[in-house]
């Protein structure tokens, strides 16, 4: 059997309510990342924590060393687990993650967290592109609404066309119930 890991990619404090780039459904999203969590840590499988900040000053949000950029407390890191800290979209872009899971043996990956549109794409097709085997766990990711050439697209729309995209050939997409059932 391939040894998988946990990636939860930036569920922090600015993404939740009275955070500076408060998304949809951040909360149940939340939720289900901690019952992944706790599923991974009862298996005494990897879990991996990543953490976004942005170096300049001026950051919309996830200002370096603010109380946003930390990780939220609904999956706040145990000790022994690692957090990988990334500046850029793609959380494997210029940070130790992948010597991370490879050190680990790590084979398949199954990824959570925000923004769906954003850092989930590019980590999941980045995953992929290396060679993981992903698992996608839609329920416990969030966005927000975006706008294009003056069109308003709700964030449940970004989502779900973010998931369909991903799942095409990337991953595989899959609930939180579904994944913790064993399908």
């Amino acid at each position: 059997m391939a040894k998988r890991a946990l990636i939860i990619v930036d569920l922090q404090n600015d993404y939740f309510q009275g955070g500076k780039w408060t998304l949809d459904g951040i909360e149940p999203a939340a939720e289900n990342a901690a019952k992944l969590i706790a599923r991974f840590r009862e298996a005494g499988e990897p879990v991996v924590h990543i953490r976004h900040e942005f170096p300049a000053d001026g950051a919309p949000f996830f200002a370096a060393g603010s109380e946003g950029a930390k990780i939220h407390d609904k999956v706040i890191p145990i000790e022994g687990e690692p957090v990988v800290l990334k500046h850029n979209v793609n959380s494997f872009l210029e940070t130790n993650l992948k010597q991370i899971l490879d050190d680990n043996k790590i084979e398949d990956l199954v990824i959570c967290g925000a923004m769906s549109h954003m850092c989930i794409d590019a980590t999941a097709r980045a995953a992929s592109d290396f060679g993981y085997k992903c698992t996608l766990i839609h329920d416990a990711c969030a966005t927000r609404a975006q706008e294009f050439n003056g069109m308003e697209v709700p964030a449940e729309q970004v989502h779900a066309t973010y998931m369909a995209s991903l799942g095409f050939a990337y991953a595989k997409v899959i609930s939180t119930d579904e994944f913790t059932a064993g399908k």
